[in-house]
């Protein structure tokens, strides 16, 4: 009976069309993640845990309680295995909204545009851009928000460029960032940026940090030519991990930090673990896909995750 269990489990892993394993072309890495997966499955079959945290498999984009489903997930979102807290190797930062506090002139500009047509900025649609490549964001925007008619995409991105500009470079960190990016660092953990900006707009948003973002080992932005296609897919964060010294890290050994619900689920559909730190105005709706959700880079305890822990007296510091 178990042998036919485990014949079942690869048939519908078999049957997730959008696996990332399709998505990444790399055959060679995915048929290892396929073969990990198969496996972890049929060990839970055999010895099941008494709790299983098993991240959900859907999250609404846009209205939570009135949009379709968008499906978008990985065979290795079937069952979690809670041993991957207790075993991560390498880190990845997602970058806007979770290291710098640049979402406040997303919706400055926004609600500005807007304004010409009095329309007001409605920030259920900034959670439906957010994590996006910028150009895939704009039509987000002006589709949802009736404008379409009279501005296009394209232009929404040129109109909205040169105030951005002259923002970018006042960001300041979130509360957190530079304490944990510090630690890791300073305790040998690999660590890197995945983010769905421009790399012209990561050079201009890092202007006032760029010692702090010089501690990572890479940072792959959402043009970079290996990233066919943003998040929800896991794209950026397969590249991301391929980088690191010595070839592609594990992704079940990967913690992913991010702030988006988009951002989330391309980490998942990646096979890693995340740890969410949302806008405290997201739908709580959005929440229960990451293994862990927190109020704050401040809240987070290392230790929990493997990983080495702060130093005693560590003030909570940014």
């Amino acid at each position: 009976m178990l042998h036919s269990l485990k014949d079942s489990i690869v048939c519908r892993l078999r049957n997730y069309e959008d696996s990332f394993c399709y998505r990444s072309g790399n055959d060679n890495f995915c048929c290892k993640q396929w073969e990990d997966q198969v496996n972890r499955c049929w060990r839970n079959l055999r010895f099941p845990r008494k709790s299983i945290h098993a991240p959900s498999s859907q999250i609404h984009i846009g209205d939570p309680h009135h949009q379709k489903t968008t499906r978008c997930i990985s065979p290795l979102n079937t069952i979690a295995d809670n041993s991957a807290t207790q075993s991560i190797t390498h880190v990845i930062f997602d970058m806007d909204g979770l290291l710098l506090d640049t979402e406040k002139f997303y919706n400055e500009v926004q609600g500005m545009v807007l304004a010409r047509y009095n329309k007001t900025f409605d920030w259920s649609v900034r959670a439906k851009m957010m994590g996006m490549k910028p150009i895939e964001s704009a039509r987000v925007f002006v589709e949802e928000t009736g404008i379409s008619d009279f501005l296009s995409a394209e232009e929404f991105l040129i109109e909205r460029e040169e105030t951005l500009r002259k923002l970018f470079p006042t960001t300041d960190l979130m509360p957190g960032a530079s304490r944990l990016i510090r630690h890791l660092r300073a305790n040998n953990v690999p660590i890197c940026v995945a983010t769905g900006s421009s790399k012209h707009h990561v050079k201009l948003k890092t202007q006032r940090h760029r010692e702090l973002f010089s501690l990572m080992h890479h940072i792959v932005s959402g043009d970079d030519l290996e990233v066919k296609q943003g998040k929800p897919a896991p794209d950026i964060f397969l590249t991301a991990a391929k980088r690191f010294e010595g070839g592609p890290a594990d992704p079940t050994k990967i913690l992913v930090f991010e702030d988006a619900p988009l951002g989330v689920l391309a980490a998942k559909n990646a096979g890693m673990s995340v740890v969410m730190v949302p806008d405290p105005r997201l739908d709580s709706s959005y929440l229960n896909t990451a293994d862990k959700v927190l109020k704050s880079l401040l809240d987070f305890q290392p230790a929990d995750w493997g990983l080495p822990h702060f130093v005693d007296g560590i003030a909570k510091i940014a």
